[in-house]
């Protein structure tokens, strides 16, 4: 996977298709890649922006005033409009981006709590079963990060260090048989190597486990 630090990205839009989603008046996205996306949302798209711009009810006597990309897109943005291009920095609206990108995120890791669960069900039932043999959360996030395709959102600096973020796999049956041939490689060592995972000693939910992943000869 790999990291979108928005600590350091810049991203660029087109100006002229910014403007034509604000007069709209519609709800619209803007992407990591810098697209601007209408609804129908992909379930793919991660977002730096969503939001749409209200026309308010003035007086006949009052001109209608168009409103800038910097008002739109709200305080926390640092917008540069450079001829027909939007460079953009996002980080100071981390927190409303979570809110935004978490229904559509393989997985949470902006408490302090760290990754507690993954939103695909097969996923789940994979973490589920094997912390019965005392690996956490945090070591299957490490294998994905390490060995699938996707993206993690985030925001890290080093001083102080601060890390925040949001995983998106590409391809969750691809994620899914990396991370079953791990959790079944660990289980089968630890039951042929760690008496307190021997065979004989496992309690009825490691046992259940250890069938998951067919690890029990």
């Amino acid at each position: 996977m790999k990291k979108f630090n928005l600590f350091n990205e810049i991203i660029v839009a087109n100006k002229s298709e910014i403007l034509t989603a604000i007069n709209t008046a519609k709800l619209f996205g803007i992407n990591i890649r810098g697209e601007v996306c209408h609804e129908p949302f992909s379930d793919k798209d991660i977002f730096i922006f969503k939001g749409q711009h209200e026309n308010k009810q003035v007086s006949a006597l009052t001109p209608p005033v168009k409103p800038s990309i910097e008002s739109l897109l709200g305080k926390n943005y640092q917008i540069v409009e450079d001829d027909d291009r939007v460079l953009i920095k996002a980080f100071g609206n981390w927190q409303e981006l979570i809110a935004i990108n978490t229904p559509n995120a393989s997985y949470d890791d902006t408490t302090a709590d760290g990754v507690a669960e993954f939103s695909n069900k097969d996923l789940e039932d994979i973490g589920w079963h094997v912390t019965e043999f005392d690996v956490t959360y945090r070591e299957l996030v490490e294998v994905l990060e390490e060995k699938c395709e996707g993206t993690m959102l985030c925001i890290e600096q080093e001083e102080p260090y601060q890390f925040s973020g949001l995983g998106f796999l590409a391809n969750d049956e691809d994620a899914k048989k990396v991370l079953y041939e791990y959790c079944q490689s660990v289980v089968k060592d630890k039951i042929a190597n760690d008496e307190d995972f021997a065979k004989d000693n496992l309690t009825d939910d490691e046992e259940e486990a250890a069938e998951f992943f067919n690890a029990i000869n």
